[in-house]
């Protein structure tokens, strides 16, 4: 997620002080991402040194507000249009755990994947609870509560196929997946810029 970006579009509406963009951003994200007052200052400091925005030292108080430049609004645009690269993909744990499980000896990859499945059907539960308690009035909610069950979702669907990919891989060989040391080459998935 792009603080530095969301921070921006806060500032297209007007300046704004930064505990007050902290709170906009919470509510406008449904407040399912909390974010530190210190990450928003320190955020705000280098879209200052970057042109993006620039602040008014206050008369009355302490607090300074900021404002979106040009040079802020081009960026802000840009970002938006601009489709992240998904072409690599992520570091994900759960991908990690289930990898070193297939070749370690005396664990159950099986029960690996059984354990996050229940975890990741517990997690979805939770979700839907907050969608049906809380979502219905919250457009920003209700979008950030269905982007994450969609995402929980794909992931147990990840597990679901990874476990049938095994129990195949089991079948054709009649003996569990070789515990053979890994290959020393690595395959690049996706387009490298």
């Amino acid at each position: 997620m792009s603080v530095r970006h969301a921070l921006l579009a806060l500032l297209s509406e007007g300046p704004k002080y930064g505990l007050q963009l902290r709170e906009e951003f919470e509510a406008r994200t449904g407040e399912v991402w909390p974010l530190n007052v210190g990450q928003v200052y320190t955020t705000l400091q280098r879209l200052e040194r970057d042109g993006l925005v620039e602040s008014e030292d206050a008369d009355e108080g302490p607090q300074k507000a900021f404002q979106i430049t040009a040079t802020g609004v081009t960026e802000l645009a840009d970002w938006l249009r601009t489709p992240p690269d998904l072409s690599s993909p992520p570091r994900d744990e759960l991908v990690m755990k289930v990898l070193v499980a297939t070749r370690l000896p005396g664990t159950d990859v099986h029960e690996v994947i059984q354990a996050h499945r229940r975890y990741l059907v517990q997690l979805m539960q939770q979700w839907t609870r907050i969608k049906e308690s809380g979502a219905q009035g919250d457009l920003n909610l209700a979008l950030a509560v269905d982007a994450e069950l969609f995402r929980l979702d794909s992931v147990v669907r990840w597990l679901d196929a990874a476990e049938s990919r095994l129990k195949r891989a089991a079948a054709d060989t009649d003996v569990q997946p070789p515990e053979a040391p890994l290959p020393k080459h690595r395959r690049h998935i996706g387009a490298r810029g």
